[in-house]
């Protein structure tokens, strides 16, 4: 490849214009941005949405605890999703904490779930149901898929930029031909009559 690119680069053909220069080293360019830059910003990206949700992660883990509660009501219809499958139902919950006592609240549970199951619901510090905290299987899909992304969303931006880079060059080396071939056409079809 040095070869190749010094021979595009440095030859010194009288034929040379200023705007092959040019192209050869935006696609010189372009390649290094393609094979190092995405992929840099795809891990960037990815290491900083790995911080992020583990953070929520963390502080949803703190705010949440897990029980065993004692389905006192029998669950609502379930609850509409937008993918079309069943949402878990929701229903009334009982629960005894040793150091609060018994509580109360609405919570989600599986669907099938009767009146008198015992079911394992999440519940946040104010008592309400909630759903469980996102783990480590989850943060690492965000984080993957963030930098995935990242690093697909860099390689479209330099591609569209060398494509509208390159249209800009072409329109400027015929403009330059254009020029040439006005002020030496003549002297090539002249003679011919």
């Amino acid at each position: 490849m040095r070869i190749l690119v010094r021979g595009r680069l440095r030859r010194g053909n009288p034929l040379r214009r200023r705007s092959d220069v040019v192209a050869a080293w935006s696609t010189l360019g372009v390649a290094v941005l393609l094979f190092a830059g995405a992929p840099l910003a795809g891990v960037w990206a990815g290491l900083w949405a790995h911080r992020q949700a583990a953070t929520v992660a963390a502080v949803q883990r703190a705010e949440r605890h897990h029980v065993r509660a004692k389905v006192t009501r029998n669950p609502s219809r379930p609850l509409p999703a937008a993918d079309g499958q069943e949402d878990p139902r929701r229903a009334t919950v009982r629960w005894t904490e040793a150091a609060t006592g018994e509580h109360t609240a609405e919570a989600r549970v599986p669907t099938g779930t009767r009146a008198g199951d015992v079911v394992d619901v999440w519940i946040d510090a104010r008592g309400h149901g909630v759903g469980a905290p996102p783990g480590d299987a989850a943060v690492w899909q965000h984080t993957v898929t963030v930098g995935g992304c990242a690093a697909g969303g860099a390689a479209l931006l330099v591609v569209l930029g060398h494509g509208a880079a390159r249209r800009t060059a072409m329109r400027r080396r015929l403009l330059e031909w254009e020029r040439e071939w006005a002020r030496t056409g003549p002297d090539w079809t002249s003679g011919a009559a």
